[in-house]
């Protein structure tokens, strides 16, 4: 299976949403084990359990987690989430939209997670001004990595992700918006505030939204 490009380098903004007191950590696609890496600095004394499902991801994320499960996280049942997978945080680092139903697999682990656990992402931002842009024109195509990542399957905006969490039984309880210089940007916020006006959307709101490229959530259970 085509997979995004594997690097080693760490999201310093969802590791600083990491419980840094965290005893069990599951990161689902962990990848290289960049995060686990870091995080381990912070608090060697968690262990630290990736899951992977390309083999050859796998075997890098060894490096630094205490054990990697090699296996679609979506086919796995209520006994392993209870047992060997069972931890106080989960970790999806720009993984939630590669999956099938990311709105059941929180479901799943709302059954499964202590009063005291959360749940730490980073999920793309759909409502960017550049994927807003190329839709206007008709350019909506796929790429290796980046918004428009071929292996997507799913894609969100700020107020779907807080549904997403909210239906699943989790409240956010801390977050940020991930936003980089971009030179080109300011010039396609009048248009995003001018077709908010026509639908009703406060225009403000509209291009406020448009900036993150990604947003940073942590949540826990309600």
């Amino acid at each position: 299976m085509d997979q995004t490009p594997v690097h080693d380098h760490h999201n310093p903004d969802l590791l600083a949403l990491i419980p840094a007191d965290s005893s069990v950590i599951v990161e689902v696609g962990c990848s290289s084990g960049a995060l686990a890496r870091e995080f381990k600095k912070i608090n060697p004394h968690c262990r630290y359990i990736g899951v992977e499902v390309e083999p050859n991801y796998a075997k890098l994320a060894q490096r630094y987690c205490d054990s990697v499960y090699e296996l679609d996280i979506e086919s796995v049942d209520e006994p392993l989430l209870k047992g060997e997978l069972a931890c106080d945080c989960w970790i999806f680092g720009d993984s939630l939209e590669h999956l099938k139903n990311p709105w059941g697999l929180l479901e799943k682990i709302r059954k499964v997670i202590p009063a005291h656990g959360s749940i730490v992402a980073c999920i793309p931002n759909a409502q960017h001004w550049s994927v807003q842009a190329r839709l206007c024109c008709g350019e909506f195509r796929y790429e290796r990595s980046g918004l428009m990542d071929k292996t997507h399957l799913r894609w969100f905006t700020r107020k779907t992700i807080f549904e997403m969490f909210n239906s699943a039984g989790f409240q956010i309880a801390d977050g940020a918006s991930r936003i980089f210089p971009e030179p080109d940007r300011d010039k396609y916020l009048p248009a995003i505030k001018a077709l908010a006006a026509c639908t009703g959307t406060d225009p403000e709101i509209a291009a406020e939204d448009a900036l993150p490229i990604q947003y940073v959530i942590r949540a826990t259970p309600t």
